[in-house]
C-alpha cells in the first residue's frame, strides 16, 4: 500500500507509547490520522501535532467505537488502515496464599474478564467495524487491495510470567485470531497482521526507577536495551506497505524469552 495524503488511518491507543509513535510515523508519510484514546488531553495534543483528529473512545463499548469511527470518517473519509494499540494489563496469581495470615484468595473473575474485554474483545470490535467499512471502498489496485490492519499482542502471548494469566490470555487471543481474520478478509483485499512487542520504553516502563530499567535492559539478549516505540512503528509501517505481509504474528523483542518472574 502506498502511504500518502489520499489514505486515512485510525490508531487506537494513539495518544501515547506505541500508538503515538505509529501515528507520528503514518502522519510523516502524509496519511490522515485519527487517534482513538481515553486520554483526552494527550489525544487532543497529539492530533494537533499531527494535523489529525482525536476521538475519545472506549474500545469496550459498541456505542463509543461507533461514534469514534463516525467522527473519524466524517473528517477523513473511510480509513484504509487500522492499527490497534489500545490495551492494558494487571498482575495477580490464579490462586495464592497470604504470607501474613495464610489466607487463600484467587484472581477475581471480574478483573480477569475486564482485561479480556479491553485487549481481546476491544481489538476484535475495532477490527470488525473497521473492516466492514473498508469493504465499501473501491480497490486500490488490480489485485483488489482495500486496506491493512495491524494489531498489538505481546511476547506474553507466548511466554507469560507469573501473575499474567489474564494478560497472556488476552494477547494470546489476539495472536490466535490473526490468521482466521486474514482468511475471512482474503477475498476482500484486507490484510491483517500482529506485532508481539517485548520490553519497550513506553510510559509504563519509562516510569520505573533507573535500576529497574537497567535490569530489564540487561535481560534482553541483543541489543541490551528497551525497545524504542519508533521501532514498533517501523514494523507496523512495513506490515502496511508490504502487500505480501499477511496473516503473520511477529515478535519484536531482541530475542527475549521471558522467565517465570
Amino acid at each position: 500500500m502506498k502511504l500518502d495524503s489520499s489514505v486515512s488511518a485510525v490508531v487506537t491507543g494513539g495518544a501515547s507509547g506505541l500508538g503515538a509513535a505509529t501515528a507520528r510515523a503514518l502522519a510523516a508519510k502524509g496519511v490522515k490520522v485519527a487517534i482513538f484514546d481515553l486520554q483526552a488531553e494527550k489525544g487532543e495534543a497529539m492530533a494537533a501535532e499531527l494535523g489529525g483528529i482525536f476521538c475519545e473512545v472506549n474500545v469496550t463499548s459498541d456505542e463509543s467505537v461507533d461514534a469514534g469511527f463516525a467522527k473519524a470518517r466524517a473528517a477523513h473519509g473511510q480509513e484504509r488502515i487500522l492499527v490497534n494499540c489500545a490495551g492494558m494489563g494487571n498482575a495477580m496469581k490464579t490462586a495464592s496464599r497470604s504470607k501474613e495470615d495464610g489466607s487463600i484468595k484467587h484472581f477475581p473473575l471480574e478483573a480477569f474478564n475486564f482485561i479480556i474485554q479491553v485487549n481481546l474483545v476491544g481489538t476484535f470490535r475495532c477490527i470488525a467495524k473497521s473492516a466492514a467499512g473498508m469493504l465499501t471502498l473501491d480497490p486500490m489496485d488490480e489485485l483488489g487491495l482495500r486496506g491493512a490492519i495491524v494489531n498489538t499482542a505481546s511476547v506474553a502471548a507466548e511466554d507469560g510470567q507469573i501473575g499474567q494469566a489474564a494478560y497472556s490470555a488476552s494477547k494470546g487471543g489476539v495472536v490466535g485470531m490473526t490468521l482466521p481474520i486474514a482468511r475471512d478478509l482474503m477475498n476482500e483485499g484486507v490484510r491483517v497482521n500482529t506485532i508481539l512487542p517485548g520490553l519497550f520504553k513506553t510510559p509504563l516502563l519509562a516510569g520505573l526507577p533507573e535500576k529497574a530499567q537497567e535490569a530489564l535492559s540487561a535481560s534482553v539478549p541483543y541489543p541490551k536495551r528497551l525497545g524504542d516505540p519508533g521501532e514498533y512503528a517501523q514494523l507496523a509501517l512495513a506490515m502496511i506497505e508490504n502487500d505480501y505481509f499477511n496473516g503473520e504474528d511477529v515478535r519484536l523483542d531482541g530475542a527475549l524469552r521471558m522467565p517465570p518472574r
